[in-house]
């Protein structure tokens, strides 16, 4: 070999505007991190689901439903499904950033070539892709039990990405501010699992009393929960331009927060 194929062997590749290797190749890291252990992360949580329909189905037959018109079990279908998936989004790029932290490999991230928002635009798209396995096979495992009626695909896949995207710009600030597993299992267990299980999955908004209805219009979990279910059986029990817009406010600002975080080292530059 010549001196100069030599030289040119050893030119760097020129990375453009975007390092749309370096995103793809985030996201083939963290899909193959959850896949890995897929009875853990896909299967694991449609199962915990299948059981919370079961059990609150058969509890909930003669009241859940009344105040919608609805049946208990339709009524439960979508928001138990939107419920584990963000639960699910949240938990994706808060497990993979605390767990390298931990061991102190959080450098196979930082040392390649990527800005941050494309490392954010990675950790994001993997958490969302492993919301849409748990969906679809929630989805498919809850219509052999029973016909869901789909109302608008729109509202369905609008208030799905929008509150999921929330949850993983969430997942990533956690994991970045938490350094160590009990700081993670505290925003777990005293924020991210209250909201969701106050968020209206089990009940109807209009059967409280009207003190905690307004208690509850102040949780952006529920305007997820209720816009989602309302593109299975359209019915809302808030307007859905205003759902749309608080969810997308507060993703545009979790998002930032993200962003900057990850530009500043915040907690991962040592």
């Amino acid at each position: 070999m010549s001196t100069s194929s030599q030289f040119e062997a050893l030119n760097p590749r020129i990375i453009g505007r975007c390092n749309w290797v370096g995103i793809v190749t985030l996201i083939q890291k963290e899909v193959g991190r959850f896949l890995n252990v897929y009875m853990q992360t896909i299967v694991a949580p449609v199962i915990t689901l299948l059981m919370f329909f079961a059990v609150f189905g058969v509890s909930l037959r003669q009241h859940a439903g009344d105040e919608t018109g609805v049946s208990a079990l339709a009524f439960l279908a979508p928001g138990l499904l939107m419920m584990t998936m963000i639960q699910n989004a949240f938990a994706n790029p808060a497990s993979s950033l605390i767990i390298a932290k931990v061991q102190g490999n959080i450098v196979d991230v930082l040392m390649p070539p990527l800005a941050a928002w494309e490392i954010l635009t990675g950790m994001m798209i993997g958490a969302l892709l492993r919301c849409l396995m748990i969906g679809v096979l929630g989805f498919a495992m809850m219509r052999l039990i029973m016909p869901l009626p789909v109302h608008s695909i729109g509202l369905i896949l609008g208030f799905g990405l929008l509150g999921n995207i929330l949850m993983a710009a969430l997942g990533i600030i956690a994991g970045l501010w938490a350094e160590k597993f009990d700081h993670m299992a505290t925003i777990t267990n005293f924020v991210v699992t209250p909201l969701t299980f106050l968020s209206g999955t089990f009940y109807a908004l209009s059967a409280l009393p009207p003190f905690w209805q307004s208690l509850a219009q102040l949780n952006p979990f529920f305007y997820m929960i209720d816009g989602f279910r309302s593109g299975f059986i359209g019915f809302a029990e808030t307007n859905h331009h205003v759902g749309l817009m608080l969810i997308t406010g507060i993703d545009v600002v979790l998002v930032i927060l993200a962003w900057v975080m990850l530009r500043t080292g915040y907690k991962t530059k040592f």
